[in-house]
């Protein structure tokens, strides 16, 4: 028989939903000692939460995140709300003896995420950042590959993450809807929004980065402020690219930006080493592409006539995930990525094994993420530490 897990969901936008969606849908697909509950969910504005909760089948709703933590009939904080929210609620939580789920970036910045780090790991509480991209098939499929020594020794890791959304300069900063645009609730642009995906999965496949160089470009200076109704200075990058020295010896190239127009979600990687090769698109997500050179067994170099790009189409019940779904040949979305997540985390709970990301890892990359940044204001290469 199965436990309760009553979770308590602040934030009601983008993933709100998808992390709602994710609680309704794991057990009907994961059998798990745990169940998730919606037991309910906070935000600020009483309608649109009130409506939220009715949508998704919450018992109820708080418009205090104080009053959500301070039950005692909820297990589980999950936060879907903005970055320069994070650190309090956190702090909170664990003084509470909650689990905690958190969106990433994890945090504002480095200071704040050493923070959260110590609190959740004082407390002994089970958590988990949610680098939902790391449960793509596909994508757990390429870390297999890597850990199978089908790649060799790793040379290249290069990724891009390529969106076109603020182009436009009458697109306004700040709001409900546009916190990202804000330097103040965001604490950076596409370094905390995207690249820290990439950060992520390329620490994740090739191990810890050790140095990077970067730049960063705000295209455009000034937008209005939806909370001020002024037109202010843009403090977030629109775009950064920068270069990496992994720990393993491999050189790293990764490019981010909002303008690359015609992109909306372009999020993609390679990994090239003596042995093959992997790719992958998130636009084509079904898919890993993979170049095998030699035999990892043998060393032996693949026939001439026989090498070549194979394009794997990641649906067989062998592969991540896929015994859950559906028959092969049958693809699952970006919802089921959050579904995956969760079941790991859940399966975590049962073991006593704690699931990865956890709130440690996620400070990983938020340290890469602002060496990254501080980079970019001096043109320096900087250590990881």
């Amino acid at each position: 028989m199965s436990r309760p897990l009553n979770i308590g969901m602040i934030g009601y936008g983008f993933m709100g939903r998808a992390h709602s969606n994710a609680y309704r849908q794991v057990s009907q697909f994961f059998p798990r000692e745990y169940r998730p509950v919606l037991k309910a969910c906070c935000a600020r504005n009483e309608d649109k939460i009130k409506a939220f909760a009715q949508n998704w089948g919450y018992e109820s709703y708080e418009t205090d995140w104080h009053k959500l933590i301070a039950r005692d009939d909820i297990d589980l904080i999950d936060i879907g709300s903005p970055n320069n929210t994070h650190l309090e609620i956190v702090l909170e939580a664990t003084k509470r003896g909650k689990m905690i789920l958190c969106e990433k970036p994890l945090a504002m910045n480095v200071a704040e995420a050493e923070q959260m780090v110590a609190a959740v790991e004082k407390a002994g509480r089970p958590n988990m950042v949610w680098f939902n991209y790391r449960r793509v098939p596909a994508i757990s499929l390429a870390k297999q590959v890597v850990d199978e020594g089908r790649i060799g020794r790793p040379f290249h890791y290069r990724a891009l993450y390529l969106q076109d959304w603020t182009i436009s300069e009458d697109v306004p900063q700040g709001g409900a809807a546009l916190w990202r645009l804000d330097v103040d609730v965001a604490g950076s642009g596409v370094t905390g929004d995207l690249l820290a995906h990439s950060i992520d999965t390329a620490e994740w496949l090739n191990g810890p980065i050790q140095r990077v160089v970067a730049a960063t470009e705000t295209f455009v200076k000034q937008r209005m402020h939806q909370g001020t109704g002024k037109v202010e200075p843009v403090g977030i990058d629109d775009a950064c690219m920068f270069l990496a020295l992994f720990a393993n010896g491999s050189m790293g190239t990764f490019e981010s930006t909002r303008y690359a127009r015609g992109r909306k979600n372009f999020n993609t990687f390679e990994l090239n080493g003596d042995k093959g090769s992997v790719y992958f698109d998130l636009e084509d997500p079904q898919y890993l592409q993979y170049f095998k050179y030699a035999d990892p067994k043998t060393g032996q170099k693949i026939e001439s006539h026989l090498t070549g790009w194979q394009k794997v189409h990641v649906t067989n019940p062998e592969h991540p995930y896929m015994n859950r779904w559906w028959v092969p040949g049958c693809t699952i979305g970006y919802e089921h990525t959050f579904i995956n997540a969760l079941a790991d985390f859940l399966e975590g709970l049962e073991t006593g094994k704690p699931t990865q990301p956890d709130f440690r890892s996620g400070l990983r990359t938020q340290k890469v993420c602002d060496a990254v940044l501080a980079s970019a204001k001096t043109g320096q290469w900087l250590d990881i530490k």
